[in-house]
């Protein structure tokens, strides 16, 4: 495991001012997200390596410990995470709500998506017994989650095992939603955000259970934009809007809903929106936003 550092994510591209600029580079420097940590792990079974983040409130922690909320797609969606959750922690005593902990989940390098090693991660399918498969690795990821990753953070900091959340997007959501349904005590929110059920024939259907295991009872969030199935013609090219359309998002969400609120044992516990305006690019901000309220609000 490689050395604890300040995050620096975040960087204004080389700043480097062109070379006849009478400026200099004097005062320029990365910017440093308040607050927040960055290690790189390899995971012992499969050999990959990780990316984590780590936002710590700054309000006490209660004797319970913080909530915790881990956010997949970490190198783009922690810095946002970790600000409504610094939010959260200025109103927590007009709210009453305590601030979670936020752990993102990335991977090395600069770039906001590693779409490879999420495809390999995030989705479900036959390749979960092979760590060199760039598919259906959910599984083995998952139990990362679980078996390395949360103790590695519990040794850190003190957490509520009894409150934590996972919020995913796209492939992160297929991938929130196979670990609600093959793991629901994993956590105890699950925010799936424009998740991707089209994935191998809606594989993620034949995971649904007949009945909630006794004493189980998480939260859920799902949602999806209210244009992902017809996003706006200027901000598509033709091609890209011919492949959206073969992968529906809407009914598909509507439709895990309904067979969520049909399970013994999990009425009345999914919340679903549609988020006006949006399409399957800009959702996970709003749906972020929405899910941080969310997994706050839960006793």
């Amino acid at each position: 495991m490689n050395k604890t550092m300040l995050l620096c994510g975040l960087v204004l591209g080389a700043t480097m001012l062109p070379a006849n600029a009478t400026e200099t580079n004097r005062g320029w420097s990365k910017v440093v997200l308040p607050a927040a940590q960055q290690t790189d792990v390899r995971a012992s079974v499969a050999g990959h390596r990780y990316r984590l983040f780590v936002s710590v409130p700054a309000t006490a922690a209660p004797a319970e410990g913080y909530p915790v909320l881990y956010v997949l797609d970490g190198n783009a969606a922690f810095p946002v995470a970790a600000f409504l959750a610094r939010s959260a922690a200025n109103r927590s005593e007009v709210t009453g709500h305590t601030a979670p902990l936020v752990v993102g989940i990335g991977y090395p390098g600069n770039e906001d998506f590693d779409v490879a090693a999420r495809r390999r991660d995030y989705t479900i399918g036959a390749g979960d017994s092979n760590p060199l498969t760039s598919e259906g690795g959910a599984d083995r990821f998952l139990d990362f989650i679980q078996n390395e990753l949360k103790p590695l953070v519990a040794t850190r900091y003190p957490v509520d095992h009894k409150r934590q959340a996972l919020f995913g997007h796209s492939f992160g959501g297929l991938f929130v939603l196979h670990a609600l349904l093959t793991q629901p005590t994993s956590f105890s929110t699950f925010i799936a955000s424009s998740p991707s059920i089209w994935w191998q024939n809606k594989q993620l259907l034949s995971e649904l259970p007949a009945s909630m295991p006794p004493g189980v009872s998480p939260r859920v969030q799902i949602s999806v934009g209210a244009r992902e199935d017809d996003p706006p013609p200027d901000s598509y090219p033709p091609d890209l809007r011919a492949l959206i359309a073969s992968r529906s998002m809407i009914p598909e969400a509507r439709n895990m809903v309904g067979q969520f609120q049909n399970i013994s044992g999990w009425t009345g516990q999914v919340i679903y929106h549609e988020l006006a305006q949006e399409d399957h690019g800009t959702a996970w901000l709003p749906a972020m936003t929405r899910g941080m309220q969310f997994f706050l609000a839960q006793p």
